[in-house]
């Protein structure tokens, strides 16, 4: 009898602890769930610079940009499908090029620059990857700033080429904003002129 009644308890305590258990990771996957959609529905609300200004990835960036002082232009309606250069990717550039190009005195060249990076209308890393097999294997992009980069495959990375040569490749695609999209890439890609 003893024996039962210890048997019982154990098997009751099992079953309360697993409840209690699945009951946790219930209420932790409805906390992940509510952090994932308010995280959509907070990009889904920024502009493409919002989205630059939250992300410390893209300080230089956001550095670069108010020194052109286009941040009312790429807060606008747009869509623009922007190529933004990580920190890691102002950093390859040549010691001392991004304090020059934000001097005031510079703001045609950096304009040049980040304009080149912007493209006009929304394109998805689908759209992207699409129009490259579309077109046997690359795809010319024409820019905000008039001249072009090339899109091509690596693998399954999208690789742009610039004017010069120079390869970029996309490190984080399609991050939604309200008024485009952004495509996070390793390197800065510069114009011809």
């Amino acid at each position: 009898m003893k024996r039962l009644i210890l048997s019982l308890s154990v098997i009751a305590m099992i079953a309360f602890t697993s409840c209690k258990n699945n009951e946790s990771k219930e209420s932790e996957a409805q906390q992940e769930e509510a952090a994932m959609d308010s995280e959509e529905t907070m990009s889904e609300g920024q502009t493409v610079v919002e989205i630059a200004v939250g992300n410390e990835d893209f300080s230089t960036l956001v550095t670069a940009v108010q020194a052109a002082e286009l941040v009312e232009t790429l807060n606008s309606e747009g869509p623009f499908t922007v190529f933004a250069p990580t920190n890691a990717a102002f950093a390859k550039l040549p010691e001392g090029t991004v304090a020059t190009l934000v001097e005031p005195e510079n703001k045609e060249k950096l304009t040049s620059i980040l304009t080149y990076h912007v493209v006009s209308g929304e394109f998805m890393a689908a759209d992207v990857v699409a129009a490259i097999n579309d077109n046997g294997g690359s795809f010319v992009i024409p820019t905000v700033q008039g001249e072009e980069l090339t899109a091509t495959l690596k693998g399954e990375s999208v690789v742009l080429t610039d004017a010069n040569g120079n390869k970029s490749t996309v490190v984080m695609a399609d991050v939604d904003a309200s008024n485009g999209v952004i495509h996070a890439i390793d390197a800065v890609v510069m114009p011809k002129s």
